[in-house]
């Protein structure tokens, strides 16, 4: 990050602007939506800048720029269309730690101007770090569509609101627990509506009404990596959390999509190296919940398909813990088609079979004669460790040496790989290509078609966050 986002307060702070021509007007009225005290330095002003000063709105100085004129101001900016006049300022005021900004010329700003939505008193600041204006602007356009205008009224409205609600709940979490629920209730409409006092008296009620807030759980499926293959309510719910409890395969992308002042507590499993045993996960939420807090439990792929969702929710249910259950895209469906292969298809395969390559110890063994079957897909989750007693028993129980495997280490990622094999050299490729978890097998006549239908940022139609993946023979 080359800049620090901050918004200023600058009513009445004193604010030097060189230049007198459209481009230090331009500034100039951006410092007046902040009510900063302006003074403008130029031999000669246009005529809106001398209108202005006419009125006492800005102050101008009508000469050339000199150090004095830097005495008692916080923040500089050069306007001029003299190229060594804005080296000048830039350098002075460097060299008195002001913040100064030289029009059109990045590499001497210690500050930029970023694109603006305003919807007062809520403000969207875009910027590019001076690399490409264009582009900032552009995206201000598309959020300008998107953030309708009664945003500002209903931000004032809450903002009369907000001692009393800090007066009637003691503790932040409760407190942002009412805005959500504020947020969701026609007091929003009411104010679209133009009824503000209608808005004001629900709020009223709302307030007068409104208990202690209870606590709840909500057991995220991730997906398998990519961040774009959240669901919207996955998405809502990681903001509203005050404490989120994740696992190792929730991939950074995803977990910097939640609430900035959440909690986060790692429960994360990897193989040989349990780091929180699942009971006492499961405690961990009854107890959150417990607090009042909303919890957000995020599991990588979907939390009931080899997530151990189920056991947690059947505690939750126990404990008569609230709780709401979002589906992910589960691996074998988020990584079979990041690799181009169908888990299904009419010529190669009829049924598919998701299996788990990590059962619990003395669990009841895997039925292998009927996973041996030809003409059908197995999605094996977990199976890096357990790879060659996988494909020994899949030979013993029949299953064609020859059989394709397709091996998909960190699918749906910017680091995913394809490793492309056959039954009876499953293991050694594994070993071979030093395969890491996260990785999927997918075991079947379907894995061969990886090579003609792999599209992942080959077309164009890729992640937004994708970079060049390894697809290996």
């Amino acid at each position: 990050m080359q800049y620090l986002p901050i918004f200023t307060k600058l009513e009445n702070k004193p604010v030097l602007i060189i230049g007198g021509g459209e481009v230090a007007l331009r500034k100039c009225r951006a410092f007046l939506k902040a009510n900063a005290a302006i003074t403008l330095v130029a031999p000669e002003f246009c005529s809106e800048l001398q209108s202005l000063a006419a009125d006492s709105i800005v102050t101008l100085k009508n000469k050339r720029f000199d150090e004095s004129d830097l005495e008692n101001t916080m923040l500089v900016v050069a306007a001029t269309d003299i190229e060594a006049v804005n080296a000048e300022v830039a350098q002075l005021a460097e060299s008195r730690n002001l913040f100064v900004n030289v029009v059109d010329d990045q590499p001497k700003c210690n500050f930029i101007f970023p694109s603006i939505v305003d919807r007062n008193p809520i403000t969207i600041a875009i910027s590019s770090a001076g690399t490409a204006p264009v582009l900032a602007r552009r995206l201000r356009e598309k959020l300008e569509t998107l953030i309708p205008q009664h945003i500002g009224p209903l931000a004032q409205l809450v903002g009369q609101f907000r001692h009393k609600v800090k007066a009637r709940f003691k503790h932040f979490a409760d407190r942002r627990q009412f805005w959500e629920s504020v947020f969701d209730s026609n007091v929003v409409s009411e104010v679209q509506a133009g009824n503000k006092e209608n808005a004001r008296a629900q709020l009223e009620t709302m307030l007068d009404n409104t208990a202690t807030p209870e606590g709840e759980v909500y057991v995220v499926g991730a997906g398998p990596g990519d961040p774009e293959l959240l669901t919207l309510k996955a998405l809502q719910l990681m903001q509203q959390a005050d404490v989120v409890v994740y696992d190792y395969l929730v991939s950074d992308e995803i977990m910097e999509l939640v609430r900035r002042d959440a909690d986060l507590i790692c429960v994360g499993k990897k193989a040989g190296n349990h780091s929180v045993k699942q009971e006492h996960t499961n405690q961990i939420l009854v107890e959150l919940a417990k607090q009042g807090k909303k919890v957000c439990r995020i599991k990588g792929g979907d939390p009931f398909i080899y997530g151990r969702g189920g056991e947690e929710v059947q505690v939750l249910a126990e404990h008569n813990v609230k709780y709401q259950i979002v589906p992910g895209i589960t691996a074998a469906a988020g990584c079979s088609a990041y690799a181009g292969i169908p888990l299904t298809h009419r010529d190669h395969a009829q049924a598919i079979q998701f299996v788990t390559g990590h059962c619990k110890q003395d669990g009841q063994e895997l039925d292998w004669e009927g996973l041996a079957k030809a003409n059908q897909t197995l999605a094996v989750y977990m199976g890096v460790i357990k790879s060659p007693h996988i494909q020994a028993q899949l030979l013993a129980h029949g299953r064609a040496p020859n059989t394709p495997v397709a091996i998909v280490e960190n699918g749906t990622r910017p680091t995913q790989r394809v490793v492309r094999t056959q039954l009876d050299q499953l293991a050694e490729a594994i070993a071979s290509h030093d395969i890491q978890s996260p990785a999927l097998l997918i075991i079947g006549e379907v894995a061969a078609l990886h090579e003609q239908l792999a599209w992942f940022n080959k077309n164009n139609q890729i992640s937004s966050f994708a970079q060049p993946i390894t697809q290996v023979a």
